[in-house]
This record gives structure tokens, sequence and C-alpha cells, in this order.
């Protein structure tokens, strides 16, 4: 059987990309960096060259979170997912968490979003 054309689904695992950045809302985190930890699935439908790049993908991440200095984690998770979406429209579904584990001396703080493709 030729499956050369057929579609398969596949998920990008990427787990603890750790970068240094200026995020949050407080005085010092406006002034310093911080670590930001960065986990993600992605789910997407493969088929001959329609693969995505994972270290496309970290990339994006990346500079959008160093680049755009955020206040609020909801904003950056936003405009991650808007990028995504606009770059690779096969994906059907992910799950991002980016993580602040120094902002509490007993706690790792983090955030996520989910998304998933709604059928027409």
């Amino acid at each position: 059987m030729d499956t050369a054309n057929k579609s398969t689904y596949m998920t990008i695992h990427i787990e603890e990309l750790t970068l240094s950045a200026i995020i949050g809302i407080l005085d010092f985190e406006r002034i310093k960096t911080q670590t930001v930890v960065i986990d993600a699935t992605i789910d997407y439908f493969y088929s001959t060259n329609k693969f995505i790049n994972y270290a496309e993908v970290i990339q994006l991440m990346e500079t959008l979170i160093i680049e755009k200095k955020y206040t609020l984690l909801e904003d950056a998770l936003s405009d991650i997912q808007n990028k995504l979406l606009e770059n690779y429209p096969q994906i059907v579904k992910y799950n991002l968490k980016i993580t602040k584990p120094d902002i509490i001396n007993n706690a790792k703080v983090a955030l996520s979003i989910r998304w998933k493709k709604h059928k027409h």
C-alpha cells in the first residue's frame, strides 16, 4: 500500500525550553531578566513535505518572549498562539505552558493555554 501522500497525526514535544527574559508586572521584573520555562505539545497532520520544523517553533517562541518583554503571561501565550496558527495551519491542537520557576520562593508559577481546532 502506498502511504506517501497520506496524512499522519504527529505530536511535537518541546520540554523545558529555558531562557532569560524580562517578563512580569512587578517593578523588579521590568528591570532584571528572570528564568522562563516553556513546555509545549503541538498536534498536527503530517503529510509528505508538510512537516513542522520544531527548531523554527522554538525560535519563534524565544524571539517573542525575549523581544516583546511581556508584562502578562496571558499576552505572551496569546501572541505565541497567533503566530503558531498563522505559520502552521496544519496544527489541530496544542498545549502551551509558560513557567516562572523563581518568582515565588516555595513554588513554581505557570500559566497555560490549550487550543483545539473546531470541526465545521
